[in-house]
């Protein structure tokens, strides 16, 4: 599991794209999304480094939370 903090994330559209990113990378990838938190919760086979540089080239930096 791997939670992702992400300071842009505001509403469905921003969720929609992340998922979308986060499913490139892996297509059976499972996201909780927290908006109040602007945070997202991953289960995902993908390195982290790669979902965080992917996430940032959408537009949508993200950095790992506690």
């Amino acid at each position: 599991m791997i939670k992702l903090s992400i300071p842009d994330m505001s509403c469905g559209h921003c969720a929609g794209v992340i998922t979308k990113t986060v499913n490139e990378l892996d297509q059976d990838a499972v996201i909780a999304f927290d908006m109040p938190a602007r945070t997202i919760l991953l289960n995902t086979t993908a390195a982290q480094e790669r979902i965080v540089a992917s996430l940032a080239n959408a537009g949508y930096p993200a950095t790992v939370a506690a």
